[in-house]
């Protein structure tokens, strides 16, 4: 009995910590972005917000900017080069004129969400990603990295037209 009692706590306490440890930054998963290995982190969608933002030209997207902890830390006090551990989220929306809004104001002015279009993360580890200036980069749609090798070895270069004036990083903070 005693036994039996041991065994299903440690099955327990295994279930418990399957379940409750988010998904590592970086590590071999089927679901895990090429080039650099990024995958979804746990519970970003409740990170805090850095910025929002509306990309016009050919991606006409909408963006809200988040920031894990490390990262919202950093930009609040202005830490340059972020710390390792800084995840820096962007999720983005196409960007679409509101009819009932419209409608109301009487004239095309307001625009919002529409379909979702993609995640991109940032990710710093000065060690692991070296030869990128210590980030490194991951796309998914639909919950899905995007498996283009090519599209993930565009990052790194764009990047690095930031890299003297905000150590890679493109979004300014807004409080």
């Amino acid at each position: 009995m005693r036994t039996a009692s041991i065994r299903l706590g440690a099955r327990v306490v295994g279930a418990c910590i399957g379940v409750f440890t988010p998904f590592a930054v970086g590590g071999a998963d089927d679901n895990a972005s090429p080039v650099f290995g990024i995958r979804l982190p746990a519970g970003y969608r409740e990170w805090q917000m850095i910025s929002v933002a509306h990309e016009a030209g050919s991606l006409n997207d909408i963006r809200a900017v988040l920031g894990n902890d490390i990262a919202i830390q950093a930009y609040r006090d202005g830490t340059r080069p972020f710390p390792d551990g800084a995840i820096i989220a962007r999720l983005a929306w196409e960007y679409v004129p509101s009819p009932e809004n419209n409608a109301i104001f009487g004239q095309i002015q307001s625009f919002v969400p529409g379909s979702p279009t993609n995640v991109q993360f940032s990710v710093k580890d000065s060690k692991k990603y070296a030869e990128t200036g210590g980030w490194g980069y991951g796309q998914f749609e639909h919950g899905k990295a995007n498996a283009s090798e090519d599209l993930m070895k565009t990052c790194a270069p764009c990047h690095a037209r930031e890299a003297k004036n905000n150590d890679f990083v493109f979004t300014h903070y807004a409080p």
